[in-house]
């Protein structure tokens, strides 16, 4: 009797673990290839600095023509390797430029122990050094980037910006450094947007579904407006409800987790974040 009910045990034991194996092979994300938006990421500088935007302007002339900027990208994109960065104390005392970023927006900006990542951050350590200046990196939440400049804070905000009308009255844009664009990011066994080849078959299908569909969205990004609906920022809103994240990283693991049904941010987070969860499924 007692072997017999040994073996139900173990018999049962093997059908959990294999349950647990399927549930999590279930929990990964693809992201839909199709840009939702049009974007031009730039840096925010302080309007009290207009030597600064000029500066910054010339050497984003300057890394653009001689290749250091493809070089930045290449080490996230292709087969570079990324570089980290620290950040120095800050000290009244230096000649100091103050950087607010918000450090959860891989691959622009992230963190890796106490030391920074990102394609912004490996330009912010370039324009440091172009400066002659000591490089120091304020970490916040998204939605305060742009405010902490407009309060003579930092010096310059480098966040993965869109240039936007509304930002504008915190900060003054420098030229255009990169082209973005929004994607929806769905469960892998998904097939609602399966086919789709524009912007308006997504937006007819996430319609379709009503009210009870779930979107998240980084707070205060983009991909928030896009849903909700921003005169300002062109954007007429999807009939679904929206819900905030302080990341892209929680929305996608709270989607995974059933509670929500999609999510959508900007492009090469969408894909960063979706090829990093799925590598531990």
């Amino acid at each position: 009797m007692k072997k017999i009910l040994a073996l139900l045990m173990v018999v049962l034991m093997v059908a959990t673990f294999m349950v647990g194996c399927t549930e999590n092979t279930a929990k990964t994300a693809k992201v839909v290839e199709v840009d939702l938006t049009q974007e031009f990421y730039a840096f925010g500088v302080d309007k009290a600095q207009p030597e600064l935007l000029a500066k910054v302007n010339t050497f984003i002339k300057q890394i653009k023509e001689d290749g250091t900027l493809d070089s930045i990208c290449n080490k996230y994109f292709g087969e570079g390797t990324p570089e980290a960065v620290e950040s120095a104390q800050l000290d009244e005392s230096k000649e100091q430029l103050v950087v607010a970023t918000n450090a959860a927006f891989e691959p622009f900006e992230y963190m890796e122990g106490d030391k920074y990542l990102g394609i912004d951050m490996e330009i912010a350590k370039l324009l440091a050094d172009y400066l002659e200046m000591e490089l120091v990196i304020n970490n916040m939440e998204f939605d305060a980037v742009c405010l902490s400049v407009g309060q003579h804070k930092c010096d310059i905000a480098m966040a993965g910006l869109t240039i936007n009308e509304k930002r504008k009255e915190s900060v003054d844009f420098t030229e255009s450094y990169y082209e973005a664009s929004q994607r929806l990011i769905v469960k892998s066994d998904d097939t609602t947007f399966d086919g789709v080849t524009t912007v308006e078959d997504v937006e007819a299908k996430l319609n379709s579904l009503g009210t009870d569909v779930k979107v998240g969205y980084q707070n205060g990004t983009t991909g928030q407006f896009y849903v909700q609906g921003d005169a300002d920022w062109g954007f007429d809103g999807l009939k679904v409800t929206g819900v905030g994240y302080q990341n892209g990283s929680l929305a996608v693991q709270d989607m995974l987790n059933g509670n929500l049904d999609y999510v959508i941010i900007d492009k090469e987070p969408a894909t960063f974040i979706t090829e990093s969860i799925n590598a531990l499924a």
